[in-house]
């Protein structure tokens, strides 16, 4: 049974009361002090004390202080008034029950409501920082946006500084070559004047050491001398057409019945493929030919149009995957578009069907050219 402390006292004003309760050896860590509006406890093992207040008090800006055996308690009213006692008469084991399940009820409530007020503040904290992270986060990102378009703005200026200089280097040196041609053309019309103007004077000086000493006839050979002077070559072109070949040999060194018969079979095995290849339904009779489609390629890699140019040697090889030369040119396009697996790809396939080649076709061609020589 704990001790009831009884030998305490009290003073009071008409705004605050004062009590003091002696315990033996009491310290802060060890006292429990409980106090609500109407009731006021100290457990301090052994002693107990408890007394329910005559009037309510504002608990909140009470204070208790703990030190020399003795808590000193100063509470402050509520109403301003004197107490008649410290504690209410006449309350019996029931009431006082109440009391205390009433003053747990308000602590538990106000501890409720306190954790919420600190939960909603710690809530409004992490709000207010989040929103702090997110500004700056924004402003980060606006500077981050800031230099990158200054960057690129610093960039398209300088490419366009660059871009004019070579600009006006390239029409420094057109004028340039058109100012080095104008000073050949004036060259070469001053040293055909000069060749004129030597051949003239040949002409004239032999005449004159010729017809020296007959004056009678100098009319007769002034005309003459004007009329012997050739008029200026004229300027011109000569159009040269060679006939068309598809073997790269000479119309004289080929044997045009054996070239003929293997080109009619070429025709026939196009024609009897052409139709198995969707591709070539909206080609012309002549364009379903592998060297033309070659000679198209050619043309639209030097145009710098690698990948209509793969299409056209696709197409080739595959009416007839036996040229080397169209795996190469395919290659050499992969390489132009860095797909440098393919044009290894294609580049080995030219090498084994150019193998192949010497094997078969060099001793038919070492045959023939001994024939040639030494006869049958």
């Amino acid at each position: 049974m704990p001790l009831q402390v009884s030998d305490y006292t009290w003073q009071q004003t008409k705004t605050a009361v004062f009590i003091s309760v002696p315990l033996r050896g009491v310290c802060v860590r060890d006292a429990d002090v409980f106090c609500t509006e109407n009731y006021l406890k100290v457990n301090f093992y052994p002693f107990l004390f408890e007394v329910f207040l005559y009037a309510p008090i504002d608990d909140e800006n009470s204070k208790a202080k703990i030190g020399n055996d003795t808590i000193a308690f100063t509470l402050y009213k509520k109403e301003v008034a004197m107490w008649e006692t410290l504690s209410v008469s006449g309350v019996d084991k029931e009431m006082m029950q109440r009391i205390r399940e009433k003053s747990i009820l308000q602590a538990q409530e106000r501890a409720k409501e306190a954790a919420e007020a600190k939960a909603a503040a710690r809530r409004e904290d992490q709000k207010y920082a989040l929103n702090v992270m997110m500004k700056i986060e924004e402003e980060e990102r606006k500077k981050i946006e800031d230099m990158k378009e200054n960057e690129r703005l610093k960039a398209t200026k300088e490419l366009e500084a660059w871009k004019e200089c070579q600009r006006k280097a390239e029409e420094q040196k057109r004028i340039q070559r058109e100012e080095k041609f104008c000073e050949q053309g004036k060259q070469t019309e001053e040293e055909r004047n000069k060749l004129k103007h030597k051949s003239l004077t040949r002409i004239a000086a032999s005449r004159n050491l010729a017809t020296k000493g007959r004056n009678s006839e100098n009319i007769f050979l002034e005309k003459l001398k004007q009329d012997s002077i050739p008029a200026p070559r004229s300027v011109g072109s000569i159009k040269i057409n060679f006939t068309p070949r598809v073997f790269p040999t000479a119309l004289r060194e080929s044997q045009v019945a054996e070239e003929e018969e293997w080109l009619h079979k070429q025709a026939e095995a196009r024609r009897a493929l052409n139709t198995d290849i969707p591709e070539l339904s909206d080609l012309k009779e002549e364009e379903k030919n592998p060297e033309w489609l070659k000679d198209k390629g050619n043309k639209l890699f030097a145009k710098e149009n690698y990948l209509a140019a793969i299409n056209a040697y696709n197409l080739a090889i595959r009416l007839n995957n036996k040229i080397p030369l169209l795996y190469l040119n395919r290659a050499a396009c992969h390489l132009k578009l860095k797909n440098l697996h393919k044009a290894i790809e294609d580049s080995s396939k030219a090498y084994r069907i150019m193998k192949l080649h010497l094997r078969l076709i060099h001793p038919i061609k070492l045959y023939k050219m001994m024939l040639r020589r030494f006869g049958r």
